[in-house]
């Protein structure tokens, strides 16, 4: 983690056009909107024209696979003096590739890289921070906590769809586990921040909310948050709720819960935020004022 001071931060966000990867995705999408609403010109770059023209971007995009035609992706890339990949961060090795040296890359990765249970998405985003740090280019990756707020996300609204459906909310260990969510904006803000940064080599920081919570706390406010009644909380066996999760998938109108995700409910997810609000001078919003921000919109 980088211990430089926010005084670093002395490139002109408004210095020259930001090519945005992944911008027809959630985060993509939003800082492509922050970006324009601060009148810098973006680049867009995506996967799929129809998903991106759902986001609604009055941009024209630059189509490119990452998993693709390297050619290709060097093309698209070709006048790009700095970049922004909000998708994942398995795709770093690729871009290294395609992108002239020298040229600042900010990556979102994700938090699930320090995860106790290794999985196919953390193993790629320790993959592609592994090739950023290896190939010595100037470049950030920002590891977020859960992400919430986001135009379409599906983390706090599909929480809130199974409190309203269940008569009682079943947590493996009573919900004791700790999460740290932060505000699709807060994230937004980080990736603004990195992009000012004068960068000189391969940095790695984790953004994420102010404090940690309890699972148990954290639904409770999204209850409250929502005008939902609290259903009470009853603490089951990690495995019966694995099993019970399984079978969501074929009941109508309830949100699907992979085994997977019900076994993240035991693993505390608490991150010191120092680093971050030092080095990018961020201060991210309270989970509460996040949530009820959340639902008004």
């Amino acid at each position: 983690m980088s211990n430089a001071a926010p005084t670093d931060r002395v490139v002109s966000l408004s210095a020259s056009p930001v090519h945005v990867i992944g911008a027809g995705g959630r985060s993509g999408a939003a800082l492509c909107r922050a970006l324009m609403a601060r009148n810098i010109p973006v680049i867009a770059i995506a996967r799929n024209a129809a998903r991106f023209e759902a986001s609604g971007l009055p941009l024209t995009p630059r189509i490119a696979d990452l998993t693709g035609s390297q050619t290709r992706l060097a093309e698209v890339l070709a006048d790009a003096e700095r970049v922004v990949c909000t998708a994942h961060a398995r795709n770093i090795p690729a871009l290294l590739t395609a992108l002239k040296p020298d040229v600042p890359l900010i990556a979102l990765g994700s938090t699930r890289r320090f995860t106790r249970w290794p999985d196919e998405h953390g193993n790629g985003v320790m993959a592609g921070e592994r090739a950023l740090f290896n190939s010595g280019r100037p470049g950030m990756i920002l590891h977020p906590t859960m992400i919430y707020g986001a135009q379409g996300e599906d983390n706090v609204q599909r929480l809130a769809t199974l409190l309203r459906k269940l008569p009682i909310v079943p947590l493996p260990g009573g919900g004791k586990a700790l999460v740290q969510p932060i505000h699709q904006d807060d994230v937004t803000n980080a990736l603004l921040a990195a992009l000012s940064l004068r960068l000189t080599g391969p940095e790695s920081l984790i953004v994420a909310g102010p404090e940690a919570v309890t699972y148990r706390d954290f639904i409770a406010l999204v209850a409250k948050a929502a005008g939902i009644r609290l259903r009470p909380v009853i603490s089951l066996p990690a495995p019966v709720l694995m099993t019970a999760g399984a079978a969501t998938r074929f009941l109508p109108r309830i949100p699907s819960i992979a085994p997977t995700e019900i076994r993240r409910l035991l693993e505390d997810k608490a991150f010191d935020i120092t680093p971050m609000e030092n080095r990018l001078g961020l201060k991210s919003r309270a989970l509460e004022t996040g949530l009820i921000q959340l639902f008004r919109d």
